[in-house]
């Protein structure tokens, strides 16, 4: 997937500017942004302020990594459940 060239911390700031009354034809007009772009930004971030974005990232890294633990255990288990009814 292509990177964005703006990071979350400016998405969420252009966003904060609409919040604040300016029409989002003119903040795209003078960030370069689509209109549908920023509308999918206001549905992906809307109501965020940059630090709760950077918290909302951590747990979600974070809730990836237990995923995969999970996942890893879960196959280990059922090795471990074939082998000893003598599957294996």
């Amino acid at each position: 997937m292509r990177k964005s060239k703006w990071t979350e911390a400016q998405m969420v700031a252009m966003l904060r500017e609409h919040e604040q009354g300016r029409k989002v034809a003119d903040i795209c007009r003078e960030h370069g942004v689509s209109q549908p772009t920023f509308y999918q930004w206001k549905a992906k971030y809307s109501g965020l302020d940059a630090n709760q974005l950077k918290e909302f990232k951590e747990l979600k890294a974070k809730y990836a990594r237990l995923e995969k633990m999970y996942t890893e255990a879960q196959m280990d288990r059922q090795v471990l459940k074939e082998i000893i009814e003598g599957k294996l």
